[in-house]
């Protein structure tokens, strides 16, 4: 019986599509690479092999017998220290992977690429598989490299490689053991997240992405991007539900002039935020999307958004109350410096304009 290869198993979603290919009756191989995390796969019936993306040969003897591939590989990071390796990961990964999935002739390939990969929306819209992407002058690597990620799985896949793409959203849910896609969740309950701006996104649960994939195998028309997406937040709402199934307090709101000036502030108090102005700055997009096509086409849908929240809540209380419990009462300086600086950055502001308005300069 020919095989179905699955890299990034070992991953949030990847461990996710692992256990909904095992269910549908699939013998798996998954790759696995040297000193992974492969809990979230133990006990399933799945052969592993040692490979990784950016070694050919290790990918060719991976291939070896398989027929269809899932390429769930990737990595997600916002820190300025990762730009280079996004790329090599993203780009370079989906390169080898499917440059030999064309060698080895293989059936089918599903890539998990992201929504992001097709750039924010307009504020207060919500984009879809036909947005022309313009994210590029944001300069964010993350979005950057699965755009071009994408692109060049389509021009090898050109060459005859029947492809399909599913673009994920942002991905809750519980078992993100590496802490990559629900990141946002868990900074929000340790209180890391020192201040936001207006924005949006949206949110998917992760059990649901894994269902996509394999509708798209089954449904999915060769050369077709889908945007696989739940409920659009903006971030008051979002940070609203947060608080209230956690019992969290809010973070600040401020200026999106003011956002990434008050995240280097706090970064440098007790108990620094792992939000990087970078990741507030990209916050303050649209990341909001729409997935009639999934709908029409694979009939997939996403379950209710309160289920999603509440079992990424749940999942990151169970792992790690009493931390979160600590964190609640140690940022409390922090808190008070940022919104003195809000204050007196929103004060400074009013008198510069009251200036300019004085001179005649404002407007021009």
């Amino acid at each position: 019986m020919a095989k179905t290869l699955l890299t990034g198993a070992t991953g949030f979603i990847g461990s996710h599509v692992a256990r909904a290919l095992v269910e549908r009756g699939e013998e798996l191989r998954v790759t696995v690479r040297e000193g992974s995390d492969t809990s979230q796969i133990e006990g399933l019936d799945v052969e592993r092999v040692r490979c990784d993306i950016l070694d050919r040969r290790s990918l060719r003897r991976a291939l070896k017998g398989a027929d269809k591939v899932f390429h769930a590989a990737g990595m997600t990071s916002m820190r300025p220290e990762d730009s280079q390796r996004l790329f090599e990961v993203n780009l370079g990964g989906v390169r080898n992977v499917v440059a030999e999935c064309l060698r080895a002739g293989v059936s089918r390939v599903i890539l998990t690429s992201s929504a992001a990969a097709l750039g924010p929306a307009k504020r207060g819209g919500a984009a879809d598989e036909g947005q022309l992407f313009t994210a590029g002058a944001l300069g964010i690597p993350y979005v950057n490299s699965v755009h071009e990620a994408e692109a060049e799985a389509f021009r090898l896949a050109a060459r005859g490689l029947p492809l399909v793409c599913v673009n994920p959203s942002v991905a809750f849910g519980p078992g993100d053991v590496h802490v990559t896609s629900t990141r946002l969740v868990r900074s929000f309950l340790l209180g890391r997240v020192s201040a936001y701006a207006e924005g949006g996104l949206n949110v998917v649960d992760v059990r649901d992405v894994a269902k996509g994939h394999l509708l798209a195998d089954e449904l999915g028309e060769t050369g077709e991007r889908y945007i696989l997406g739940g409920r659009n937040f903006t971030f008051d709402r979002l940070f609203a539900d947060l608080g209230r199934l956690s019992g969290v307090d809010p973070p600040l709101k401020v200026p999106r002039t003011l956002a990434t000036g008050v995240a280097s502030m706090v970064k440098i108090g007790p108990g620094r935020t792992t939000l990087t102005p970078q990741e507030v700055l990209a916050a303050s997009q649209f990341w909001t999307y729409r997935s009639g096509k999934a709908k029409r086409e694979l009939g997939w849908k996403a379950r209710p958004h309160e289920e999603t929240l509440e079992a990424t809540v749940a999942w990151y209380l169970e792992r790690e109350h009493d931390r979160i419990v600590r964190s609640r009462h140690s940022l409390g300086l922090q808190y008070k410096l940022a919104g003195a600086a809000i204050s007196v950055s929103e004060q400074a502001l009013s008198s510069a304009g009251r200036v300019l308005r004085g001179l005649g300069l404002r407007g021009r």
